[in-house]
């Protein structure tokens, strides 16, 4: 007769647990993500002239924002999937509030207030609308039908058409953006894809009729910067100058020119990069890229390795979401798109589109971390 012994896990013997078995998190991507962090305060410290209080401040964010993603990446995947519906609801609630007592700001009405604390609910929807998609798909047949297509196109335009009048064409290209790539990687028929470029292209025309001023100045600032070189091509002028001067090596940090005597505008939010082509030279640049691309991989492998359809399509969502930032705030900055007001992903100053970054960055340690082990 052979004997068996009933074993517990070693852990229950008085051993020790690994990190990872106390706090779920990623530890690849919590490693490249502190590095851009890191790397961009030092960007911010030249940015903003060494001024250490707007430095600490930006510290204090960033503290803020990874507690917040270590939460996130505590709570289940299937929480997220029972509460995606709500999230979305209240991401449209707000949304409309902003549209009746929002803030105004620059000529935008994008916040909410309450009290002294201000937030744009836009932010939300960058995560409630991939969420929301996933879920509307996760036990659905794929590719999905056209009604399915159909109702999952309204759910993207919703949103999208109650950020633009704010306005704020960054945020609901963005927005889009993030629904339109569940749409994409839930397996929508090529002939879709197609029809859609073709509308747009039929439609562009009409869209120039329905942009406001500033917006349309900005298409034709991308055309020809020098139509207006001390108006509104004023930033992409002295943007293309920084990067240009820069060379392969830089000026130095703390010793850029465009920066440091204030020619060139933004240069703590949407045109850091150019702070940093300007001073560590395209050295720095490929520096920086390395580690978003790093990150990004990390995210395909995460979306890859997930076990459930809705686990696969948010988790790809957020990761290509995120190249979008990196690709429009460098195709603005370098003059290859409109300025549209997208900052760099980790490293631009701010407070409230890092936070939804992070919080992203933690839903997606979440799927990775709560996968269940197949024998």
């Amino acid at each position: 007769m052979t004997d068996y012994v009933r074993q517990l896990p070693p852990h229950q013997f008085g051993q020790r647990k690994r990190v990872s078995e106390w706090v779920r998190v990623d530890l690849l991507s919590l490693f490249l993500i502190s590095l851009i962090a890191t790397y961009g305060l030092v960007i911010l410290m030249s940015a903003v002239d060494q001024n250490m209080a707007r430095v600490q401040a930006q510290v204090i964010r960033i503290v803020v924002a990874f507690s917040v993603m270590v939460v996130m990446a505590q709570i289940p995947p299937r929480l997220f999937l029972r509460l995606a519906p709500a999230l979305y609801l209240l991401g449209l609630l707000l949304l409309f509030l902003v549209l009746l007592v929002g803030t105004e700001s620059k000529g935008a009405t994008r916040w909410l207030r309450i009290g002294p604390i201000g937030f744009q609910p836009s932010e939300l929807m960058k995560l409630a609308l991939p969420m929301v998609l996933a879920w509307y798909f996760h036990d659905r047949r794929l590719p999905p039908r056209p009604r399915h297509v159909g109702i999952a196109t309204l759910i993207i335009a919703v949103p999208v058409l109650m950020i633009y009048p704010q306005p704020d064409l960054g945020t609901s290209i963005l927005v889009a953006a993030s629904g339109l790539l569940v749409l994409f990687l839930a397996g929508i028929s090529w002939r879709y894809i197609f029809s859609l470029m073709g509308l747009l292209l039929v439609s562009a025309p009409g869209l120039w009729f329905v942009m406001t001023d500033y917006q349309r100045g900005r298409i034709l600032t991308l055309i020809d910067p020098e139509r207006d070189p001390l108006g509104s091509g004023w930033n992409i002028i002295q943007s293309m100058t920084a990067i240009g001067s820069g060379g392969l090596f830089g000026k130095g940090l703390f010793n850029g020119t465009q920066s440091q005597l204030d020619f060139l505008p933004e240069s703590r939010t949407d045109f850091i990069i150019a702070v940093l082509a300007e001073e560590l030279g395209l050295i720095g640049v490929l520096a920086l890229l390395s580690l978003y691309i790093c990150l990004i991989g990390r995210g395909v492998v995460i979306a890859v390795q997930a076990q459930d359809t809705f686990g696969r399509l948010l988790a790809a969502s957020i990761t290509f979401t995120f190249f979008v930032y990196v690709f429009v705030n460098i195709g603005m900055v370098s003059a290859l798109l409109p300025v549209v007001g997208v900052p760099l992903p980790l490293v631009s100053y701010g407070g409230t589109s890092m936070l939804t970054l992070f919080a992203g960055f933690g839903i997606l340690m979440s799927i990775h971390t709560h996968r269940r082990i197949a024998l």
